[in-house]
């Protein structure tokens, strides 16, 4: 099952480090992680896609990382009201007779082209992950030449 943890760390090196390897340790799968600054000076936001076999697996490992030394918080968001958004970048081959065709492909995702080539242009889609791999999957009739995403962030509602 996918499970979002959240974790407030103090931001200083090796933290990262620290964190997957508790989940390593656990044999716990990591799907997507991302970190960043917050409004807090010294602390970062880990956000930790993580795929689990039972609920007590995912209570362990929050209980885990807990104890780390640099872990501020860390809490398990899954069933709660939370905001979750993922950032793909898409480089997709469009000569010029094909791109007013991939614009009206991408409009209802509210993509938008952000960088044009002589024979590609690069796609940036922005959402919750079904809503960036349902673009993908558009987009990959037309010939993905590379994509970049960033894993997903998020926090509670309210």
């Amino acid at each position: 099952m996918r499970r979002m943890i959240t974790a407030m760390v103090h931001d200083q090196a090796g933290v990262l480090s620290r964190i997957t390897s508790v989940l390593n340790r656990r044999q716990v799968n990591m799907d997507s992680v991302s970190v960043g600054r917050t409004e807090r000076s010294g602390e970062s936001q880990m956000t930790i896609i993580i795929q689990a076999d039972t609920l007590a697996e995912v209570e362990q490992v929050t209980k885990q990382l807990n104890k780390q030394i640099d872990v501020v918080k860390v809490s398990d968001i899954t069933d709660e009201p939370h905001l979750e958004r993922e950032l793909a970048l898409i480089k997709v081959n469009a000569p010029a007779a094909t791109r007013s065709e991939i614009q009206a492909m991408i409009d209802p995702f509210r993509a938008d082209v952000v960088d044009v080539g002589l024979k590609t242009i690069v796609v940036q889609v922005a959402g919750s992950t079904e809503k960036v791999n349902a673009c993908i999957d558009v987009l990959r009739p037309y010939g993905i030449k590379q994509l970049a995403r960033t894993g997903v962030t998020g926090f509670n509602r309210g």
